[in-house]
């Protein structure tokens, strides 16, 4: 029984991990569009969400692969979510590069 809370758990991490990683990754694209340097910041973003993801598996994992496979899972139900609620504000760059107006 402990064991099925602890790939809960692992569950849960992973997709708070994966929230994180997307929505950061969606936050880091629509405010590169307006900086100076948008390289850097993707760059550091990146350097950023990737080792709070990896801390994150590492300590969901604790030396369990069924934990850190579940953790992997829910990360992956994130990716899902967070496409799917960022879908929706979606600024087409096609609009944006023909100078068309927004809605």
């Amino acid at each position: 029984m402990a064991e099925s809370w602890a790939l809960v758990r692992a569950l849960a991490v992973g997709v708070l991990i994966g929230g994180v990683f997307y929505g950061g990754l969606w936050w880091t694209v629509r405010r590169s569009l307006s900086i100076r340097h948008p390289g850097a910041w993707i760059l550091g973003s990146f350097m950023l969400r990737t080792s709070v993801a990896l801390g994150g598996f590492y300590l969901a994992a604790r030396d369990d692969w069924r934990a850190l496979l579940t953790c992997f899972l829910g990360f992956l139900i994130a990716r899902i979510g967070v496409t799917r609620l960022t879908r929706a504000s979606l600024n087409y760059p096609s609009d944006l590069l023909q100078g068309r107006p927004q809605p």
